[in-house]
């Protein structure tokens, strides 16, 4: 008797903890990432090149060099992130000054400026230099790294110094806006640094992420946007302080010009993270973005105020200091 009891009794535990694991799996199942966006539209590498759009500025003219190919570097997507490529700049000769390049073997079709919204992360911002611009190079494209940094100390604006770097880079005939965090690094090479005919979302496979994408409006971290097209939806928002809503409010905005969005395949989209201390989030973001199709005409780049406290022509970046 106490025999069948004690056999019952293990019996019984056994259920119970099978029951907790399974209870834990779903939970854990039902927080993924991949559950809520594990398929989404994408150009697969065939696609890539007749989706890219070729545009240069007028400072790069070689009309008596043969075309940069791109074919190679997407469809081999070669894998960058190693200490090689992220722990020093090679060649830091062939850099020109202001964080400037373009490929001297052949004519690029592309040019692309990097607008990176900066405040107080000086590691971070010395691996990204190092690793951009060895993997950056090695893509063939013409580019500038454009470094906006907020000087004051109210809540960090992202929004606000994507304008402001849109501006700059549009001084230099920019025609190509590629807008990136700081702590965002690509892992392959064929997530080339050129815009599409279509905003295009960059970093839709991220490690934070398992490499899924949370949602298929997440349109923040790395994107690559026309300079005319984001003319059109006048930029992004200025109101958006703190952490939080901007990319949303983006992903908004093209929607209400029914302009939508692309991704390269998953493979050609990953991205690390760098780790960092959270920013502070904005408790304002979900009023503003709810708001937000009534300011879409007046809430942006013609309404940017700021005062440009310096500008400096680094070795690898230019260097904008603002006030907001």
């Amino acid at each position: 008797m106490l025999k069948s009891v004690k056999i019952f009794q293990r019996k019984y535990h056994l259920a119970e903890l099978l029951a907790k694991v399974t209870c834990c799996i779903l939970l854990i199942y039902s927080i993924l990432p991949h559950r809520f966006a594990s398929h989404y539209d994408y150009l697969s590498a065939e696609d890539i090149p007749d989706a890219l759009v070729s545009q240069v500025t007028t400072n790069i003219s070689q009309q008596h060099m043969e075309e940069c190919h791109y074919e190679d570097i997407i469809q081999e997507n070669r894998f960058m992130y190693t200490p090689q490529y992220s722990d020093e700049v090679l060649k830091p000769e062939e850099i020109l000054p202001g964080g400037e390049y373009f490929p001297e073997d052949c004519r690029a079709k592309y040019s692309s400026a990097i607008i990176v919204p900066y405040r107080q992360r000086e590691q971070q911002l010395h691996k990204f230099l190092s690793y951009m611009h060895n993997y950056l190079r090695l893509q063939k494209v013409h580019y500038r790294i454009f470094l906006v940094e907020q000087y004051d100390q109210k809540p960090f604006n992202r929004a606000k110094l994507f304008n402001i770097g849109s501006m700059i880079a549009a001084e230099f005939e920019f025609p190509c806006l590629i807008l990136h965090d700081v702590d965002l690094m690509p892992l392959n090479l064929g997530s080339l640094y050129a815009c599409t005919e279509l905003p295009r979302h960059m970093c839709a496979a991220l490690d934070m992420w398992r490499f899924h994408l949370p949602y298929r409006g997440l349109f923040g971290g790395v994107v690559a946007i026309r300079t005319q097209q984001f003319r059109t939806i006048n930029g992004m928002s200025n109101m958006y302080e703190g952490w939080g809503g901007e990319d949303d409010d983006l992903f908004e905005r093209l929607k209400s010009r029914n302009i939508d969005i692309c991704r390269f395949a998953p493979h050609l989209n990953e991205y690390t993270m760098l780790r960092h201390k959270p920013e502070k989030k904005n408790e304002n973001r979900v009023t503003l973005l709810r708001s937000g199709a009534l300011r879409y005409n007046t809430d942006g780049l013609n309404s940017l105020v700021y005062t440009e406290k310096d500008r400096r022509i680094h070795s690898l970046f230019t260097h904008i200091l603002v006030q907001t």
